[in-house]
């Protein structure tokens, strides 16, 4: 059976993987090699701990903070805000804690298997010396927030199974020596793992798959059409085609899905990195709650990461949060210099009720769906590759793909 994979971030790739693993022809297409985009910029965590999704904020308090400006968790364009007010609308519909309670037990039925579906390809395409398994971890500079913080942790690790410590502001300070200021405490999820250049588990994962005999062409994935029975795309060196296609295309998805006469609530929230080299560094990942910026060690160096920018995917950088966190991390620590001469930009693609579109394209026979993973493309990518690789190849699915369906928002 052909199959055409359209977008070869940790999504595309590890559903290349997972339907070759079932005996598939796979071509794999990008306009870029695997790895460089979205799924190179992240802060490189496979968050087992990820159980609840990022729901909108309920607090008025909160949300005044991000319309003034005064909070670095979020920033915003205007314009953006009136293009996807009716997205963003059923975002704050869908956080309200009725909808959120099932909408978060079925996205923790995809998180729970992501240690194990990317132990499996990470040990084949030797990658191991990327990875780090000793977690990471949230610091709170006040102590209320970390009192409740911990709480909130405790209960969550209880429910679901996991693994995490909470520290005080001496054991913080024993633990991450480096910070150079007291803070209240820390909560360390431990099941978790770090991986030094997530762009580069990528290409290896990519690499695996051309190996076993896939391949990588690049083309325009917006020139895919039916063809027969089929599906046809423009790659370089003239036309392919197959019986399945996989959109799995990140947060250019909705640009595809569109064309081909979908209507679904897909946004993007962008985000900024930059790495800094030269000072002391720590030991693993650090989220700063209050200064809205991720703090992950990298082979280039200290990767800070921002928070969500509500911005059209394809406008002018406007990279105020990461000015805001150089600062705020500088009072945590001796940041070094930066290493690139502009901050990396990129989007996560998310959707309205905060699950990934999966399976089967309603109104069309061989098309698939694979994307929307919000923050988690990087932990769920092998989860939902295994996923929709099953439904393709008629097998009993692991995970009951119902929630996850295209169907919920047609």
């Amino acid at each position: 059976m052909e199959t055409l994979v359209l977008g070869a971030g940790i999504v595309g790739v590890s559903t290349a993987l997972a339907l070759q693993q079932r005996g598939h022809a796979v071509t794999l297409i990008d306009r870029q090699a695997p790895g460089r985009e979205t799924s190179y910029g992240n802060a490189g965590i496979i968050q087992r701990e990820a159980v609840q999704p990022y729901a909108f904020p309920r607090s008025i308090a909160t949300l005044a903070r991000v319309a003034t400006g005064l909070s670095n968790d979020a920033h915003y364009h205007w314009g953006a805000l009136l293009r996807l007010a009716p997205q963003l609308f059923s975002y704050w519909a869908a956080s309200a804690p009725a909808r959120y309670a099932p909408i978060a037990q079925a996205y923790s039925r995809l998180i729970e298997h992501c240690i194990t579906e990317h132990r499996g390809w990470i040990e084949q395409a030797g990658a191991s010396d990327l990875v780090h398994k000793d977690g990471w971890l949230q610091l709170y500079r006040s102590g209320p927030a970390f009192d409740a913080a911990a709480k909130q942790a405790t209960a969550v690790a209880a429910s679901h199974h996991l693994a995490c410590q909470v520290l005080g502001t001496a054991a913080l300070a024993a633990a991450q020596p480096v910070l150079q200021m007291p803070l209240a405490g820390a909560v360390h999820w431990q099941d978790p793992w770090t991986v030094r250049d997530p762009g580069e588990l990528v290409a290896r994962y990519a690499r695996l798959f051309v190996q076993r005999g896939g391949h990588l062409a690049t083309g325009d994935a917006l020139t895919l059409r039916q063809q027969g029975s089929g599906w046809a795309v423009q790659v370089d060196s003239g036309s392919i085609s197959a019986q399945h296609a996989v959109i799995a295309l990140g947060p250019w998805a909705g640009a595809l899905t569109t064309r081909l006469g979908y209507r679904l609530p897909l946004f993007s929230k962008r985000g900024y990195h930059r790495h800094f080299a030269g000072g002391p560094s720590l030991t693993m990942p650090a989220l700063d709650i209050e200064r809205g910026v991720m703090l992950a060690p990298m082979v280039r160096g200290l990767r800070l990461t921002t928070g969500a920018e509500f911005a059209l995917l394809d406008a002018p950088a406007t990279p105020v949060q990461l000015r805001r966190a150089e600062i705020s991390t500088r009072e945590l620590l001796p940041l070094g210099q930066p290493v690139e001469a502009t901050p990396w930009l990129g989007a996560r693609p998310c959707t309205a009720d905060m699950k990934p579109v999966l399976g089967p394209a309603p109104r069309h026979a061989g098309l698939w769906f694979n994307f929307g993973h919000a923050h988690q493309g990087f932990t769920l990518g092998p989860v939902t590759g295994r996923l929709v690789a099953e439904l393709i190849s008629g097998e009993a699915p692991f995970v009951d793909p119902a929630p996850y369906l295209a169907q919920r928002f047609l």
